[in-house]
């Protein structure tokens, strides 16, 4: 697969208690409303200390009525890179792709290919978990110590536009408190993975990112 349409990354240490983000709602003009839009690139600590997880939001400003019919594309590769030895070049990647009613997922495992160019990795060990549809209780998976989800979740990313253009244009110098919710009510769609350390690392920093890549 090729073309990436979509980067979100930051740096994480695998060792105490951590929350990381990187946002980029409705700041790509490219891939805005698209199934390539990431919204959101989640880092945490799991409840098990020993565990990390992921979270790759995409398409985001579902209204309710339209979050029913969305959904994840058969032709659009989602890619958590992970960086482990401080190169900004992947060392090893977790891979997620929908086919029907399943979401699979593959790694994390060395590619065999880095930057713009993905080949889906390791087919014979994939993981998979049936796609949550908008409305359902949560469903999970879980495979070789990880967890897994894919489904419609509220938009967790909390963002005040309104006053944000206030203070570019000069108008206002801070935010307000609490401010005014621009995402309230809309929703995304979610790749969630959770991995233990051990197996991208176990400790120290690494560097993680996530792609969107369309098929040609």
């Amino acid at each position: 697969m090729k073309r990436v349409t979509a980067i979100l990354g930051i740096s994480i240490v695998l060792v105490g208690s951590f929350f990381l983000i990187a946002a980029d709602h409705i700041d790509a003009p490219a891939v805005q409303g698209t199934t390539s839009d990431i919204t959101d690139f989640y880092a945490f600590q799991g409840a098990d200390n020993n565990n990390i997880a992921f979270v790759v939001n995409t398409q985001g400003l579902l209204s309710p009525t339209a979050t029913g019919n969305a959904s994840f594309d058969e032709n659009t590769l989602i890619e958590i890179n992970i960086d482990t030895t401080g190169d900004s070049v992947e060392d090893l990647v977790i891979q997620a792709i929908p086919r029907g009613d399943k979401m699979y997922f593959f790694g994390p495992v060395a590619p065999s290919a880095t930057g713009l160019n993905s080949v889906i990795e390791a087919v014979e060990t994939a993981s998979s978990v049936d796609i949550t549809p908008y409305g359902s209780n949560a469903i999970t998976a879980t495979n070789n110590g990880m967890q897994f989800f894919a489904g419609p979740r509220d938009d967790p990313f909390f963002m005040d536009f309104a006053q944000y253009g206030e203070i570019i244009a000069g108008n206002a110098t801070s935010f307000n408190d609490p401010g005014t919710d621009t995402f309230a009510g809309s929703n995304v769609l979610s790749i969630v993975v959770e991995v233990p350390k051990s197996q991208i690392g176990g400790s120290g920093t690494i560097n993680v990112w996530a792609e969107a890549k369309g098929k040609q």
